[in-house]
């Protein structure tokens, strides 16, 4: 992984290819490449490090109007020049970029390439190796990606040029995601629709087992044993513009800012016309039908999940349990009799996360996706989806997805809980437009916030984040973003288990960020507050409005105990941008991270 572009047509490829990889540096990567081909043969470009290092590596004088490209995030081999796609075969007459994992690659090499000294550490060069040893037996260069695609075990997006046919592009897919994006004289590849928006908006989704043959005129897709396949495309939903930063510095602030505007996004479109909660008739007889729910997520959406158990449970009185995706996949636990699984996605795309869906499906159980991308895998294979109306989110550390998600399980919570015929005084979608307003409150607190980083966290080398309750999950979160961007050690607990072993690592000037929003543990997470302190810890208190007690760091507005999180978490967001920018961090695109994690 992580991102791939690709381009047939009229205009000069280079600059499209770079351009469709900048757009994806938002999935993180430590290396990029392309090859375009010409007359004169295949020409590969790549560098480990930014696009920009890419860019100053390239040959402007090499014009050509095919071309395919590569952001990598090491999983075989690090990340180097050699590891970096595009890939060539012995003879250079092929070329491959591939996103995913070969898992069976070293019983491939042993069987078809035990003679050939490879150049790389990757998974991927195994594939484009092969491809030429089968060419050599006759085949031609389709029937030859078609056979060594069926021996591939795990998963695979990847684009193929053979230099003989340098107007073709050869495209497979599996698992990982790949579309396929038309228009007049100019077809195009892409992992996602954002990188090659300003060429077309028309795209066509590849199913897994699928192959497609790409010229500039022509799209031709097919099975792996040669079934043809009719889709009609669809049309990305994407504004250019949103995908740029504008005046920001940064994507992640002006995601952050973004968010009381996801909020009114999503009262708009969840409200019918009588102001009541609109919402698919199917999805609510799926929730009123299941006797457990199952959350199953990763990372930011699995601390979402925990805060959307907790308001399900609370409001529409259903159990519900929330499980991590890659601990979920190989160690399932005993399952209720009528379930129904949700999963959390920002991308829609997570490997984890899907390879569960297809495993309960198989079951025949009930799934439902929430996620901001309603085209994505997760998307389409889930019997239902509700999507979360964030817009695009460039920035690898997840911030207006997270509080959208727990916005739309708290509708589908009092949903649920209103077609039980239980008497609900909480109206999520008046409720929602508080939440929107307190969250421009805090947005404009930058000065304020951006103090407490620098008071607190500027030269710490590790922090701690405690809660009770609801404010426990938003303290996990807090305590991921802040490692996450700025490489500082931060971990979240239930204030209740510091004296459990814990408290041992408090020592003078340790800084321990509190979240207090829940009235009926208020005092006792004081307390814990005060444990801490007395073993030399730098305390910041962060307390809702009617709570509040002199000394404390932030008060937030006041919101519906329910949605305090929505509201709580946006301080620690803004607290951990300025310490990763005070630390001269990367803060759009921190080291060894990808936005979507499409391999297990």
């Amino acid at each position: 992984m992580c991102g791939i572009v690709g381009y047939a047509g009229t205009n000069d490829a280079k600059e499209i290819l770079l351009q469709g990889l900048e757009k994806l540096e938002y999935r993180g990567y430590d290396s990029a490449g392309i090859a375009i081909a010409n007359s004169e043969g295949v020409h590969v470009y790549k560098e480990k490090g930014r696009i920009a290092s890419l860019r100053q590596a390239v040959d402007l004088n090499e014009t050509a109007q095919v071309g395919i490209g590569h952001t990598r995030w090491a999983t075989h081999g690090a990340p180097s020049r050699i590891n970096a796609h595009p890939h060539q075969s012995v003879t250079d007459r092929f070329t491959i970029v591939h996103n995913g994992v070969i898992e069976n690659y070293s019983e491939l090499q042993r069987e078809h390439l035990s003679d050939l000294d490879l150049v790389s550490e990757t998974d991927t060069e195994i594939i484009v190796q092969m491809i030429e040893r089968f060419v050599t037996t006759g085949k031609s260069t389709g029937e030859a990606f078609r056979e060594v695609l069926s021996l591939l075990k795990g998963s695979y997006a990847t684009a193929l040029i053979d230099q003989h046919d340098p107007e073709t592009i050869y495209v497979g897919k599996n698992k990982s995601p790949l579309l396929v994006g038309i228009s007049d004289g100019i077809n195009v590849v892409a992992s996602d629709a954002m990188s090659m928006i300003k060429l077309t908006d028309q795209f066509i989704e590849l199913s897994d087992g699928e192959v497609v043959t790409l010229t500039k005129d022509d799209v031709k897709i097919e099975t792996l044993d040669g079934q043809a396949v009719h889709r009609d495309p669809y049309t990305a939903e994407l504004d250019p513009a949103d995908i740029e930063k504008g005046t920001y510095p940064h994507f992640m602030l002006k995601e952050i800012d973004e968010q009381p505007f996801v909020m009114r996004n999503i009262i708009s479109k969840y409200k019918d016309d009588f102001d009541k909660i609109k919402l698919d008739e199917d999805i609510r007889r799926a929730v009123m039908g299941a006797d457990r729910i199952y959350i199953v997520a990763a990372g930011t959406s699995y601390h979402a999940g925990l805060v959307g158990k907790q308001m399900i449970e609370n409001i529409a009185e259903i159990p519900v349990e929330t499980h991590i995706a890659s601990e979920f996949l190989y160690n399932m636990p005993l399952v209720s009799e009528n379930p129904l699984f949700i999963f959390l996605s920002q991308s829609g795309e997570t490997a984890d996360s899907r390879g569960v869906l297809v495993n309960v499906k198989e079951k025949g159980f009930k799934t439902l996706t929430v996620t901001n991308v309603p085209g994505s895998t997760l998307s389409r294979e889930a019997d239902f989806t509700l999507h979360t109306f964030a817009g695009p989110e460039i920035a690898v550390a997840s911030t207006k997805a997270y509080t959208a998600q727990m916005a739309v399980l708290a509708i589908l919570a009092v949903d649920t809980a209103n077609a039980r015929g239980k008497e609900m005084s909480f109206n999520p979608l008046q409720e929602l437009a508080i939440v929107a307003n307190a969250m421009e409150v805090l947005t404009d607190q930058k000065e304020k916030l951006e103090q407490v980083a620098r008071d607190f966290l500027s030269v710490t080398r590790n922090a701690f984040f405690i809660g009770r309750a609801a404010d426990y999950y938003v303290c996990l979160e807090g305590a991921l973003k802040l490692k996450e961007i700025s490489y500082i050690q931060a971990e979240g607990f239930a204030g209740g288990e510091l004296k459990h072993g814990t408290i041992a690592l408090i020592e003078e000037g340790t800084p321990v960020i509190g979240l207090a929003t829940q009235e009926h543990v208020n005092l006792s997470i004081r307390g814990n507050m005060k444990e801490t302190v007395a073993r030399g810890a730098s305390p910041c208190m962060i307390s809702m409005e009617g709570l509040d007690d002199e000394g404390d760091a932030v008060v937030l507005p006041k919101v519906h105990t329910h949605l305090a999180p929505l509201v709580s978490v946006i301080p620690m967001q803004l607290i951990a941008y300025y310490a990763a920018l005070h630390r001269e961090c990367d803060v759009d695109k921190p080291r060894n991270l990808a936005k979507s994690v499409t391999v297990e």
